[in-house]
């Protein structure tokens, strides 16, 4: 995890961080995306690449213009494996 959560290391996090505090993230992200700056700025990139593509005449899709789209999200059962001290 880069960072740990919210900028600390993974072991402040299971300090400071509860539970309804984990929902509360949990609930912004699946509102707002995700929290990474580089995967926001990626995506308003490729908008605006697809935006041109499609502009002239193109079929992509948003993902072709993001080469780290599949790069796996953590899920709340992620972070509260992590944050139990039961993942790596």
């Amino acid at each position: 995890m880069l960072n740990g959560v919210g900028g600390r290391t993974v072991a402040e996090a299971k300090e400071r961080m509860s539970y309804t505090e984990a929902l509360d993230w949990q609930s912004y992200v699946e509102a707002r995306g995700t929290l990474n700056l580089g995967m926001r700025l990626e995506a308003g990139f490729a908008l605006i690449a697809l935006s041109i593509n499609r502009a002239l005449g193109g079929h992509a899709r948003i993902e072709d213009f993001m080469p780290h789209f599949d790069a796996p999200d953590a899920s709340l059962d992620d972070v509260m494996r992590i944050l139990s001290g039961k993942g790596t």
